[in-house]
């Protein structure tokens, strides 16, 4: 029988979300976000820590903050980090200077303008996006097909992506510890 996948969040980014920005200046933010690394001083929480050492197989999104939360999760050992498994992508709108957000609500504003209205300005629209989880999820299926458990440490919406490409698939949602920094989501293979 195939083993489980489980979706965890990075850790908290260095990048403080407490300010307040023009569309212009969230683009800028997020460019320096999605290049960033990890708060320091943080600690993965034991269950993770569990999970990830009883696993067969780790995986990590390419971007710095999921890199350095898979090094703290997984400790010695290694896992494979691939661009398949970044972040869908939060083009801002084009919306005029006095309209000033923080990043949590451009973020938002952003993901409805990018799912709802497929504005996407040039980068991976959202239905490339759900092309993309689902070809992460048959690469998470077909790992854990070997009858061990699979790890992957990447992003809130994109895990989001992926856990509803699995639950097509008929895999069951049995541990759901939301979208926090280093949360994880647990899928069971079909019966």
């Amino acid at each position: 029988m195939a083993g489980a996948v489980i979706l965890a969040r990075h850790g908290e980014p260095a990048l403080s979300r407490r300010v307040r920005l023009t569309a212009a200046g969230y683009r800028d933010w997020w460019g320096r976000y999605e290049a960033g690394g990890l708060k320091p001083g943080q600690t993965p929480p034991a269950s993770l820590r569990s999970m990830a050492a009883a696993a067969g197989v780790l995986f990590s999104s390419s971007r710095e903050r999921a890199i350095q939360s898979a090094r703290a999760v997984a400790g010695d050992r290694t896992f494979e980090s691939d661009d398949l498994y970044i972040e869908a992508p939060l083009p801002s709108p084009p919306l005029p200077d006095w309209l000033r957000l923080s990043p949590r609500w451009w973020g938002v504003v952003s993901r409805l303008c990018w799912r709802a209205f497929d504005y996407h300005d040039g980068q991976e629209s959202h239905g490339e996006a759900k092309v993309r989880a689902a070809q992460a999820a048959a690469r998470l299926m077909e790992s854990a097909a070997a009858g061990e458990d699979v790890v992957l440490i990447a992003h809130g919406y994109f895990n989001y992506m992926i856990g509803r490409a699995l639950a097509a698939r008929g895999w069951r949602r049995t541990l759901d510890q939301g979208y926090r920094y280093w949360s994880a989501r647990r899928f069971e293979p079909p019966r």
